[in-house]
């Protein structure tokens, strides 16, 4: 593995696809939800507000509770922290399958974030220490696989089983499953904190730590990017598909399905590869992971706009595929900075920090920024914040790279 670390390969490695599975059950239950609401809403009654209210409950609970778990992953056993987070969130998910009232489903919604918290601030803080640099971008890209995946998946199988058993049968069946990784948490060994670091590895105080990260230019860099970019994906995910049924009248089944298959595959080709062309620019160019981002960000805006506007839908199509391709190219350059870019000891709660940021500006607003522009305009106008924010995100992250290297000169 390169540098050599206080934990063995094959525990290494079998910790790293423990971290990928729940990663990837964190995601198809966060979109459940989407999958079966129209299901759910005929036993549930609430309006379209009331739905938006209840599709990010746990987003809003999700961001807030971040950075108290990432302050006890810092200082506390991050296994235990792990296992309990997926435990409740899998818990919380099944739960949703007994509620009756709009009430307890917000509040069924809304424990799914906090268990959410508890894993999503931890477990990259975690791969940063059981990989080094050298190898840290390569994992953090295979651990955000789970992003296009298993919201692919959340819908598939959401649908699916909705379909054959009824919406309470699909919380259940998504959710479950996760109190088997929780119980395997507890078997996770866990690296010594900033093994891979230079300097001290204790962890210091919290004003410490928010005094260091508020200090930190690349640190501050990096979440502001990611904040106008996950702004763009959250517009993207939710309006993509309604847009393409209202405006370009695609069936609802076809718009859905393709939407996801096309996601799947550009996400993980895409992944992959902005991993592998950051890493082989490492050590030839500075802030690599930082350029990386934003290049492909912005080489994405382009198609990301042509998506919006042809009138073809086969074009459209294309253009789509072609745009994800770019922007799922820097999740894992994007999320490896801010591993990189801090010491081991404040790692977690630098995740925690970005977690809170990204989502209360970003994708936490940004579907019902979209919908108010709609509302007053078109929703064809509206959709185009989305290459607006995307196109931001390359400018800030492009930026940032220049600055960092004209200050180490």
């Amino acid at each position: 593995m390169g540098e050599a670390s206080a934990v063995g390969r094959r525990a290494t490695y079998g910790a790293m696809a423990l971290l990928c599975a729940m990663n990837l059950l964190n995601y198809v239950d966060r979109f459940v939800l989407p999958a079966i609401v129209s299901s759910v809403r005929r036993d549930i009654p609430m309006d379209d507000a009331a739905q938006g209210v209840a599709l990010t409950a746990f987003i809003w609970v999700y961001m807030l509770a971040s950075p108290v778990f990432g302050r006890l992953g810092d200082t506390r056993s991050r296994k235990h922290l792990l296992a309990f987070g997926v435990g409740l969130w899998s818990l919380a998910t099944a739960a949703a399958a007994f509620v009756h009232t709009y009430a307890g489903l917000v509040a069924a919604r809304a424990a799914v974030g906090v268990g959410e918290a508890a894993y999503a601030s931890i477990a990259p803080a975690l791969i940063g220490d059981y990989f080094p640099k050298a190898q840290r971008g390569r994992a953090m890209a295979v651990f955000y696989l789970a992003t296009p995946v298993g919201s692919a998946l959340g819908y598939i199988l959401g649908g699916t089983v909705e379909h054959a058993a009824g919406w309470r049968a699909a919380f259940v069946a998504v959710g479950l499953p996760g109190l088997v990784l929780a119980l395997l948490a507890l078997f996770m060994v866990e690296p010594p904190r900033a093994q891979f670091d230079d300097g001290p590895h204790t962890t210091p105080a919290l004003g410490d730590v928010l005094r260091s990260l508020r200090g930190n230019c690349e640190y501050r860099y990096a979440v502001a990017g990611t904040v106008a970019y996950t702004f763009a994906v959250g517009g993207l995910a939710q309006w993509m598909p309604t847009y393409l049924i209202r405006v370009r009248s695609v069936p609802s089944e076809v718009a859905n399905d393709v939407f996801g298959i096309v996601t799947v595959v550009t996400g993980i080709v895409a992944t992959l590869g902005g991993a592998w062309i950051a890493d082989r620019l490492r050590g030839r160019v500075r802030n690599a992971n930082l350029l990386v981002s934003g290049i492909a960000t912005l080489v994405g805006v382009p198609f990301a706009v042509l998506a919006f506007t042809l009138h073809g839908v086969r074009d459209a199509w294309v253009a789509i595929a072609l745009g994800e391709l770019c922007f799922f190219a820097c999740t894992g350059p994007a999320n490896t900075v801010v591993a990189d870019c801090v010491p081991g000891s404040m790692r977690t709660m630098a995740f925690a920090v970005s977690i809170l940021a990204t989502h209360m500006l970003g994708d936490a607003i940004s579907p019902a920024i979209i919908g108010a522009v709609s509302d007053r305009s078109s929703l064809q106008s509206a959709v185009l914040l989305v290459p607006l924010f995307f196109g931001l995100a390359g400018v800030v992250w492009i930026f940032a790279s220049r600055v960092l290297r004209e200050r180490a000169s």
